[in-house]
């Protein structure tokens, strides 16, 4: 845990910002930086030059300066500062958020060669962070994802890659051409939730492409999983970087875990190369915003930013940029900011536990030793209530008004955040004791579906690499039909974003009856064309 927190180091700190003058020019300003946060992250000499004076959070600062001129504007977007926006949203946003939505105008940078206040926000971020490069991310953590594989890859070489990973891998292996080498993970059946990776099964996946002459490229954990399981990214290092191998973790979840020394290790301190995080879930920048951080020298950090400037909007857009240099600016000042809701997470998982019928997710629920869980994430099942996860959501929702973060055939997560109020986890510990109360002994008799003894992921067959499959043509079978045939499509329930099949997979026994399971049930499939899942297409070989 990053020893700031304990107030061994000074903060950043950044005089104030006059009226930015010279529209074309790039702003030099002096700094007045204490200690750095991290040796890794002291900016080098020409990104000091270009330190904007300005708040702590210089890119809106500008964004704020900017939306004050009185001028008239000939640019984009069309509703022109707000004097054309929509009336309809302008009364549910307020006329604000279209005031600031500017484009790439010269005194607030460019998010592609960044030299003024997005450098200076991105600097500040990589300082907080810990790490040596921040990118802010506009398409959200699925194109940090899609750049790193990228990056690190060429066509022909494998990625190493957990069989749960999240669509967007999927999709960064269509763009690349890199082919998957994927690690089952375990899989708890009563649960029906699939956990990390463990490093003996990635030094057993190298060793086989080894021994059959293969390229690995990089390996790519997902690191918390949706549930807030953590793998060993240090122990997976420890594999792969005496080999020359970069380590991508996907740490979409958990871009709050530097800043509370209860929360479990980041993958930046744990050695990855590259960590992407969705800075909108936990922390509270705008949804789509992201960041990719960078350590070390085994990546080419040009090679990401080209992959980056690629793959992002060529209009990025300032409301989500700015939220992403908020949001650190808020961490930096709110050093205890996480003990509040830290507190309210454990003695919520303690009220549960104590619910007869409900069970609270935790590492025993796992043979594997991993080596946390996020302790802001709360999973409970009512099974022991005869009551699937799909059920026991809409009973807390339709009856006591609780939504929750996710929901799967067996369980029900909620994500506690800076944000949750004590009336709320209040609510939901009563709300879990109704259920209780109700079903304990109306169920008694009722004999739950097995909703999967054996995990949809455990016996896939790989005919073709996601990329050849996704350009095959294809037909389309009955979903009671497709046993065998190569599918092509990926068909994924979501949330949470975890396919089920790929394109290029065999359909089996396995994958055909969880997804006949999940139709029953009637859970919004993501990826398919046929939505209701009656019929589905594969490769036409």
């Amino acid at each position: 845990m990053a020893n700031w927190l304990a107030g061994s180091r000074p903060p950043v700190t950044f005089s104030r910002c006059p009226r930015l003058t010279g529209r074309h020019a790039v702003v030099q300003c002096s700094t007045s930086l204490s200690t750095p946060t991290m040796s890794e992250a002291e900016p080098s000499p020409a990104e000091s030059s270009v330190l904007v004076q300005g708040d702590t959070a210089p890119l809106v600062c500008a964004l704020q300066s900017t939306a004050r001129q009185d001028v008239s504007c000939f640019h984009f977007p069309g509703h022109n500062r707000g004097k054309a926006a929509p009336s309809s949203l302008s009364k549910l946003i307020g006329p604000g958020a279209f005031l600031h939505d500017l484009p790439e105008l010269p005194e607030l940078d460019d998010l592609f060669s960044p030299k003024g206040v997005i450098l200076d926000a991105q600097i500040r971020a990589a300082q907080l962070f810990g790490s040596s490069k921040t990118w802010f991310l506009v398409n959200g953590t699925t194109c940090g994802i899609q750049a790193s594989v990228m990056a690190t890859c060429s066509p022909g070489d494998y990625l190493i890659v957990p069989r749960n990973c999240h669509i967007s891998v999927i999709s960064a292996l269509v763009l690349s051409g890199v082919v998957p080498k994927y690690i089952i993970p375990e899989y708890n059946s009563r649960w029906d939730i699939a956990g990390g990776i463990a490093p003996l099964q990635l030094d057993e996946a190298v060793k086989e492409l080894e021994e059959d002459g293969k390229r690995v490229g990089a390996v790519l954990v997902t690191s918390p999983t949706y549930h807030g399981v953590c793998s060993n990214v240090q122990g997976i290092v420890s594999v792969c970087h005496p080999r020359g191998i970069p380590v991508i973790v996907d740490e979409a979840h958990g871009a709050h875990f530097r800043f509370h020394d209860r929360f479990p290790s980041t993958a930046i301190e744990q050695g990855a190369d590259l960590a992407v995080q969705s800075t909108h879930k936990v922390l509270c920048s705008l949804t789509q915003s992201s960041m990719l951080h960078m350590a070390g020298d085994l990546v080419d950090v040009d090679k990401v930013s080209q992959c980056l400037q690629l793959l992002q909007s060529s209009s990025p857009s300032y409301l989500l940029m700015s939220s992403l240099d908020a949001a650190r600016d808020q961490l930096s000042k709110n050093t205890n900011i996480f003990d509040e809701p830290l507190a309210i997470a454990s003695e919520t998982k303690y009220q549960l536990m104590r619910i007869p019928g409900i069970s609270v997710l935790d590492l025993p629920c796992f043979a594997s030793d991993f080596p946390a869980i996020d302790p802001l994430r709360i999973t409970l099942s009512a099974s022991d209530l005869q009551l699937s996860g799909y059920e026991a959501d809409d009973i807390l929702y339709e009856d006591h008004q609780i939504v929750s973060e996710l929901v799967g055939t067996r369980a029900v997560t909620f994500a506690v955040n800076l944000g949750t109020r004590v009336q709320d986890v209040d609510k939901l510990v009563q709300s879990a004791k109704h259920l209780s109360e109700k079903y304990f002994f109306a169920n008694s008799s009722k004999h739950m579906e097995e909703n999967r003894v054996c995990g949809p992921l455990e016996n896939i067959s790989v005919h073709l690499t996601p990329r050849e499959a996704f350009f095959t043509k294809k037909r389309r079978v009955r979903i009671e039909d497709s046993l065998g045939e190569i599918c092509g499509e990926l068909i994924c329930p979501y949330p949470p974003g975890i396919p089920v099949l790929i394109p290029g997979e065999v359909v089996t026994h396995d994958s055909l009856s969880y997804l006949m399971s999940v139709r029953r049930q009637g859970i919004t499939i993501s990826g398919a064309v046929d939505a209701e899942l009656n019929s589905i297409l594969v490769c036409n070989l």
